[in-house]
């Protein structure tokens, strides 16, 4: 809702949420507890001190270069990514709710994947269909039978939650192959930390700069050599990624290398980095690349992206991979339907975090209900990401349903559907004149080395496009900082 207001007056008050559940407020004008402070502060702010802080916190952006990549935009692939000043806040208690979660579920599908790599028994004991593991496309039968160090395939995840209007949180997806956008969690908080140092002490916010070096350490101990000093160096594809100034950001955070694919050779079931110097061994890879393009010899024969040998020096104990190849079995949406059910499988627990519910258009069953409701149904390829190869139904045209129909009877298996959800906001300042809600979500960022350790914060994304549910940079969204309140 937009906030009239007299000329040089930008503050929160008569904030209302609407029918949705808002973040920071929990009725007209009334904060919620963990937000009081924070909206004291911003509606106590001199007229215009506000829409300059934005203005400076966008320089900042453009000064640093903190961008993303758009694929197939003739006018240009580099973008800055767009940052609101209005952080979302979660208070301890319903931190500590989450984090429980999330180290359930990963637990949970790391047993999982190790399962659907070795006996299957999942599927034999028919808690997961065979076919439905058969046709995955990224089940990656090299990886059948392989032992990563220490038993952990998925080291870095990055989990998207959303809250519906009776204030659940949900799980919307997990992200357990390359996981982006934690670079964007720590500028923000850098960024942010400069706006309001003073109510960032006051309200207990708990830090996220410790990230790198928490990543760094999970990485060495990783190293198949008993040594000090691992090397550890981070795999990107290149400068055209989307990904690839978070690439750079990490490597310069952490201290080690940033190599692509020719820049590593393998001898004798051995990986060394070329330098100037000659050839220096690497023990464990941060990999940014997809499984497809890793190793020609193992998967793509035309991945040029990749290092020849590398998947045999993994089987052989010789380098570490993170996250191990194979992972993204669990990334696949139609996998995510069975995961309450792979929780209680391998653990014997209820689910703590619920997922979104689900339809498997190749059951039958489900298939016929989402065909007959695609106007009110979100349907989503098994596959895709970055908010592509979905159809929002409510806000879709006869002709887009029609299309999604038939990729669905062509092609069951590659598609779920699921509810719409009514997704919370945040206030947002827009063209810094005045506040509106906007839907966003939170990607927390979960390391686990020798035990599992949730990063108290992640990134918030927000649709900056008025009733969008599209929070995807490379769809108009933008991101907020997160603040987990001690």
């Amino acid at each position: 809702m937009r906030i009239d207001r007299p000329a040089d007056e930008l503050t929160l008050h008569g904030y209302d949420p609407g029918a949705f559940f808002d973040e920071l407020f929990a009725s007209v004008g009334t904060p919620r507890p963990e937000a009081r402070l924070l909206v004291e502060l911003i509606n106590g702010l001199k007229p215009g001190e506000l829409e300059r802080r934005q203005a400076d916190l966008e320089k900042l952006l453009l000064r640093k270069g903190i961008t993303f990549t758009v694929y197939g935009d003739d006018k240009g692939t580099e973008r800055i990514f767009p940052f609101d000043i209005i952080p979302r806040i979660v208070a301890a208690a319903e931190w500590e709710h989450i984090e429980h979660g999330l180290k359930q579920r990963i637990a949970a599908l790391n047993m999982f994947i190790h399962d659907i790599y070795h006996e299957q028994e999942i599927v034999r004991d028919g808690v997961v269909p065979r076919d439905i593991i058969d046709n995955a496309k990224c089940f990656r039968p090299n990886c059948v039978r392989l032992k990563p160090p220490r038993g952990v395939w998925c080291h870095i995840t990055g989990t998207d939650l959303v809250r519906h209007d009776d204030g659940t949180i949900y799980v919307l997806e997990d992200n357990m192959r390359c996981p982006s956008g934690v670079s964007y969690m720590l500028q923000n908080r850098a960024l942010m930390k400069r706006c309001f140092p003073k109510v960032f002490s006051a309200s207990k916010v708990r830090p996220v700069s410790d990230y790198s070096c928490r990543l760094l350490e999970t990485l060495r101990r990783l190293s198949p050599q008993d040594i000090a000093s691992p090397v550890v160096v981070l795999l990107t594809p290149g400068i055209y990624n989307s990904a690839y100034y978070e690439h750079v950001f990490l490597a310069q955070q952490m201290g080690i290398e940033l190599v692509e694919g020719r820049d590593l050779r393998v001898i004798d079931g051995v990986v060394y980095l070329r330098t100037t110097r000659g050839h220096r061994r690497v023990d464990v890879i941060y990999r940014r690349i997809d499984d497809d393009f890793l190793d020609p010899l193992a998967f793509r024969a035309d991945s040029m992206l990749g290092v020849p040998g590398l998947m045999d020096a993994y089987r052989r104990g010789h380098v570490a991979l993170a996250n191990a190849p194979g992972t993204g079995i669990a990334d696949d949406k139609v996998i995510y339907a069975f995961v309450p059910a792979i929780i209680r499988y391998y653990l014997d627990e209820a689910p703590i975090l619920p997922n979104v519910p689900t339809y498997v258009c190749v059951d039958d069953e489900h298939r016929d209900y989402v065909l007959s409701n695609l106007d009110r149904l979100v349907v989503k390829a098994a596959n895709e990401a970055g908010g592509y190869g979905m159809l929002v139904g409510p806000h879709s045209t006869p002709e887009e349903q029609a299309e999604f129909a038939k990729l669905i009877v062509d092609n069951p298996r590659n598609y779920i559907a699921q509810p719409t959800l009514s997704l919370s906001r945040v206030p947002t300042l827009i063209d810094g004149t005045h506040f509106e809600g906007r839907h966003v979500d939170l990607r927390p960022y979960v390391l686990f080395g020798d035990e599992i350790n949730v990063v108290s914060g992640g990134l918030t994304r927000v649709a900056l496009r008025r009733g969008s549910l599209v929070v995807n940079s490379s769809q108009g969204g933008g991101s907020k900082d997160t603040w987990v309140l001690d």
